[in-house]
């Protein structure tokens, strides 16, 4: 339940870079960097139900930890894969669709903010989010 509430991006952290590795072309890639990001997240027990909501859409997204679910990515890009409790660290493993290579996310509580970090293919990159 650590990881309740709503939490807007802050900033990003070789966000760019990292989008770029993922495939995702300039223009895209300049409009994610200002998407406004909102995501509510509700935790009980292992259920979660997360609403993220941008400039750009709206989507539910419904998971149970260790259950896989097939989910859509902002540019379009299916994934499918899991969330896990590792401590307390939210860590997800998700393989492309279309070419089956593996993203990894983490979300954690970092002094007060929520701290989601992503790799793919040897790019890291973090988005910070402050607590509304």
């Amino acid at each position: 339940m650590t990881f309740n509430g709503t939490w807007k991006v802050d900033r990003n952290d070789n966000y760019d870079k990292f989008m770029e590795q993922m495939g995702v072309n300039i223009m895209k890639r300049k409009l994610a960097e200002h998407d406004n990001l909102k995501v509510t997240i509700e935790q009980t027990g292992d259920q979660f139900q997360i609403k993220e909501s941008s400039t750009f859409r709206t989507k539910d997204i419904d998971f149970t930890l260790g259950v896989p679910f097939d989910y859509s990515l902002a540019d379009g890009t299916e994934v499918s894969g899991t969330w896990e409790m590792e401590g307390d660290l939210l860590k997800g493993k998700f393989t492309r669709k279309d070419n089956s290579k593996v993203l990894t996310t983490t979300r954690a509580l970092v002094g007060g903010e929520l701290v989601q970090s992503y790799n793919y293919e040897g790019v890291d990159a973090k988005r910070i989010f402050k607590k509304q």
